[in-house]
């Protein structure tokens, strides 16, 4: 892709954001703006046709269909709307000729075998983190590398009620990067036939606990347990903002990716 839009030198990569009008999406939306060698050029929410993106002076019209969206003025997309909208946009944004960045959640295995074929047939990429924020990558890094030595773990994540997943996409990326690093099997203890869903949702031989409620913004613990010791290693992000470091570093990297597809801040830092 040698006449990359993306790689024009001296030129600012041009943006648009899809879920503008959601909390994650305003936020994308003003760190982009802040952003050096970034330009918001486009934003789509259809709850939030006509308006301004929140914080940002100046910046473009809300629209509401993605297909008013295309490469000749768009290079980069961040997608941040709901699991039951995602793939279709991605799919959508591949095939208008756009990179794309992806925040949401939702997406299963064979979803990402989709996107990633589209993004081949695109001659485009696209870039999937379950979580933007640096403390959140070396907490699953860590996590992983426990699972080495400690490999009985439970994961309990706790979210905002907005969010509609649940397992998040972190606690789910986290259960398979555990899984992967175990060296011997464990068989997760069970609840009794009264109140079978007491220990949680257990993926891939990993309990998880998914916490929804007021208040709370993103955080997640890993708990491995040994014999006479337990190890913690949590996260906790405050502030909306602890992500957007994440998001315009994929910004900035995503037309330039190995491969069509590529999932995990990890594989950035």
């Amino acid at each position: 892709m040698d006449d990359d839009s993306t790689r024009r030198t001296g030129v600012a990569i041009r943006v648009a954001v899809v879920g503008a009008g959601g909390r994650m999406g305003a936020e994308v939306c003003r760190a982009v703006d802040a952003a050096d060698g970034l330009e918001l050029v486009a934003a789509v929410d259809p709850s939030a046709d006509g308006t301004s993106p929140a914080g940002v002076e100046d910046g473009p019209t809300i629209v509401a269909a993605i297909g008013d969206l295309d490469g000749d003025r768009v290079d980069v997309a961040v997608e941040f709307t709901t699991p039951d909208t995602v793939r279709a946009n991605v799919e959508a944004l591949l095939a208008a000729g756009i990179h794309v960045v992806v925040g949401a959640t939702g997406m299963d295995g064979d979803d990402l075998a989709a996107v990633e074929g589209a993004a081949t047939d695109a001659d485009r990429h696209v870039f999937v983190a379950p979580n933007f924020a640096i403390g959140a990558v070396l907490m699953m890094q860590f996590a992983a590398e426990a699972a080495r030595h400690l490999p009985d773990i439970e994961i309990i994540e706790r979210h905002h009620d907005g969010k509609v997943d649940a397992p998040s996409g972190t606690a789910l990326r986290t259960a398979d990067m555990v899984a992967d690093a175990r060296t011997t099997d464990v068989e997760p203890v069970g609840g009794d036939d009264r109140h079978p869903g007491a220990r949680g949702f257990t993926h891939r031989g990993v309990p998880v606990h998914a916490v929804r409620l007021p208040g709370l913004v993103a955080h997640q613990e890993v708990v491995a347990g040994g014999v006479g010791e337990t190890l913690t290693i949590r996260h906790d992000s405050i502030d909306r903002s602890s992500f957007m470091p994440g998001v315009v570093l994929a910004v900035r990297a995503v037309a330039d990716l190995d491969a069509p597809l590529v999932v995990g801040l990890e594989h950035l830092l």
